[in-house]
This record gives C-alpha cells, sequence and structure tokens, in this order.
C-alpha cells in the first residue's frame, strides 16, 4: 500500500495536532510536514515534498491564497494537491482558491470521515467540490469573475467534449459511467486523456474548463 503524504498548514497549534492525529491514524495516510505559515510551509517542501496540503486560507507570514499560487507555480511541486480548510462559507474564497490552483475546499466542520475522504480523493487527482460548490462557483465566475480565454478543445475527440461537460457539471466517473452508457475504467481513462490534453492540473480546473468554454451553460445553474 502506497502512504499518501501530507503536509497541514495552520497557525492554530491545535487545529494541526488534531487533523495529524486524525490522518496519522490511517494505514495509508501520513502527515509529513506541518507549519503555522505560507512562507514556512514552503521552506518545508522545498525539503519534503507531499502528496496533498491541508492549508488554512487566514494565515500570518503568508496565506493560503498566497502560499497555493506559489505551489501551482514550482514546477518541482508539480504533484502537490492543495485543499484550503477554513471557517469561512460559501464567499469569494471558493474562486479566488481554484484561481490560485487549488484542487479543493473544506470547511473546518467537516466531519472527520470527510477529511479523511478528502486526502484520498485529492491524492488521486479527482475533484474536491460538491455539485452544489461548483454550481455557486460557476455561478460567481458568470458574474464577471471568469479568468483568461479558454483552453481551444479543438483536441479532444466529440466523446471527450461529453465527458469534459459533464465533469463540468459535478458528476463522478461512476456517474458519467452511467449516464453515458461506459464502464467506470473508461470514463476515468477519457477523464485522464482530457486532462492531459489540455493540460489541466486536476478535474477542479476541468470544471472551469467546461464552464468557460461553453460545454457547460449558465442555464445550468438554474436547473434548466
Amino acid at each position: 500500500m502506497t502512504e499518501i503524504s501530507v503536509a497541514i498548514a495552520d497557525d492554530h497549534q491545535l487545529v494541526r495536532a488534531g487533523f495529524a492525529s486524525l490522518l496519522d491514524a490511517e494505514p495509508d495516510i501520513g502527515v509529513r510536514v506541518q507549519a503555522s505559515g505560507g512562507e514556512e510551509l514552503l521552506e518545508k517542501l522545498a525539503a519534503t515534498p507531499v502528496d496533498v496540503v491541508l492549508m488554512d486560507i487566514r494565515m500570518p507570514d503568508g496565506d493560503g491564497l498566497w502560499a497555493t499560487e506559489q505551489i501551482a507555480a514550482d514546477s518541482s511541486l508539480d504533484n502537490v494537491r492543495v485543499v484550503l480548510v477554513t471557517t469561512f462559507g460559501l464567499d469569494e474564497y471558493i474562486v479566488r482558491a481554484v484561481r490560485a490552483g487549488a484542487s479543493g475546499f473544506l470547511l473546518k466542520d467537516t466531519e472527520p470521515v470527510d477529511l479523511i475522504r478528502a486526502v484520498r480523493v485529492v491524492a488521486e487527482g479527482e475533484a474536491l467540490l460538491s455539485p452544489e460548490v461548483t454550481k455557486y462557483l460557476l455561478a460567481r465566475m458568470s458574474l464577471g469573475l471568469r479568468a483568461e480565454p479558454a483552453t481551444h478543445l479543438d483536441v479532444l475527440t466529440q466523446r471527450e467534449r461529453e465527458v469534459l461537460a459533464l465533469v463540468g457539471q459535478g458528476l463522478s466517473n461512476d456517474e458519467i459511467a452511467a449516464k453515458l452508457v461506459l464502464s467506470p475504467l473508461t470514463a476515468k481513462t477519457h477523464v485522464s486523456r482530457i486532462m492531459s490534453k489540455v493540460a489541466a492540473r486536476d478535474r477542479v480546473h476541468l470544471v472551469v474548463l467546461a464552464y468557460e468554454s461553453g460545454l457547460v451553460s449558465p442555464g445550468w445553474l438554474h436547473g434548466q
């Protein structure tokens, strides 16, 4: 069994200790780095890269959004996935987190079992945004928070575009497989190929691409 290595960045020692205790109790997860701020985290990651970073948004010495941007821009940390954990609800932080390069977003009152699941999901390159959060994210983007023009989708086959549209609606691989009458393995393969072709960091960014390219329309946000 391959261990998922984790870093925890939070300026509250009790939070770090609680997360570390919870995750270290799992046989396939190990906390390798702890830091109280963004600068300290980056210094430690340079020596000890990990698979997943659980990071608070508001911290001294480099906040979580800034630190996420630094990680995303560092080619030596390409395999590091960031989950931002905060006490704040669904506000501008979700959009900014995705823009910064985060692979997921959790609230600090998340149930322990969901936190553990989040680490495993993100480590495998999956998106950590529920359909509800995805709708919120895209709604915010439709109000003028869209990024630079989307990648052209000419490199994708028609089937891959269909899969991308379903990823954009927040569907899992199993749900995509059921919708398109495919095997779960085939659906997963399609998603992996799409990510490679459009140079997406993870599924969260496929969601953004699906919206910006028009594969997911604003009408879907309202259940149309």
